[in-house]
Formats: structure tokens, sequence, C-alpha cells
């Protein structure tokens, strides 16, 4: 079933949920609260939540980070699971996986140089967030009160 973006979509989708996972990311910035407190203490009791941006700060109000060792905390009947760094709890295929969706850009990197090959390829230009001391991500440059200066306009 695919639902509006909106704030009343998705109160009606948590309150219906029996799991609830929030995976919200602005890359180099604090991920943006769109589970309210007021949306899971709406869920059934047993019902779960589940916040993988909590290393960013958290999707889900009131929620904190929690660890392997104590991954869940109860609240109002909910489970809540914020553990940090999710991917540490499955080291091996985490690795493989990060490896495997990184290489080619490596590759890229190593074979082309920064400046050419961000210029062919709009998504490695994206993860470029400083260059020749210039900070090339625009969230980045706020988020560190520096100033933002486009990919292009560098010289590496």
């Amino acid at each position: 079933m695919t639902l509006a973006s909106n704030r009343l979509a998705v109160e009606r989708a948590v309150a219906e949920a029996d799991l609830v996972i929030g995976a919200v990311l602005v890359p180099g910035g604090r991920a943006p609260v769109v589970i309210t407190a007021a949306m899971v203490a709406s869920m059934r009791p047993g019902s779960v939540i589940v916040d993988c941006a909590i290393d960013q700060g958290g999707c889900v109000e009131g929620i904190h980070e929690t660890s392997h060792a104590e991954p869940v905390y109860e609240v109002d009947g909910v489970l809540h699971y914020a553990v940090g760094n999710i991917p540490a709890a499955v080291p091996h295929t985490s690795t493989y996986a990060l490896t495997n969706a990184t290489l080619p850009y490596a590759v890229a990197l190593a074979t082309q140089g920064v400046t050419d090959a961000t210029a062919t390829d709009v998504e490695l230009a994206k993860g470029v967030n400083t260059l020749a001391g210039a900070v090339t991500n625009s969230a980045v440059a706020e988020a560190l009160g520096r100033a933002f200066v486009p990919l292009g306009v560098t010289s590496a």
C-alpha cells in the first residue's frame, strides 16, 4: 500500500501498525521528528517502534538511544528499539554489503581522480563533503557554521 506523506496519513498508519520503522535521513543534518510521542502512545500494547535515525538525533519524539546489550525499553505498552549503529549487530554482512556498494565509487576515484569522477557521476558528487579545504555539502557547511562552496568551484 502506498500512502501520501503527510501528518494525518502518518498518524493513522502508526495507530494501526504493529511495527513502525522510522528511517529518515538528512545527509549531514539532524533527522526531522516525524513520529510524535502522541502517535506512539496511540499504538496498541505490544506494538514495536524502531528508530533507525537515532544516529542523527532520531525521528521519533522522545525516544532515546539503546544498545545492543539492552536494545529495547517499554513506554505505554509499546516496545522502543533505538540502537545506534544497527549494522554493528551483523558486522560481517554489513561490511560485505557496504564494500559491494562503495567499491565502484572507490575505483572511479582512484582511476579518474575526484574532479573527473564527480563530473561524470552525480551520485558520487553528492557524497563529497569537503574538497581542497572547502565544505562542498550545504548541510555539513550549515551544521559546522562554515561557508558552502559548490563542488565545481573548488580545485582539487
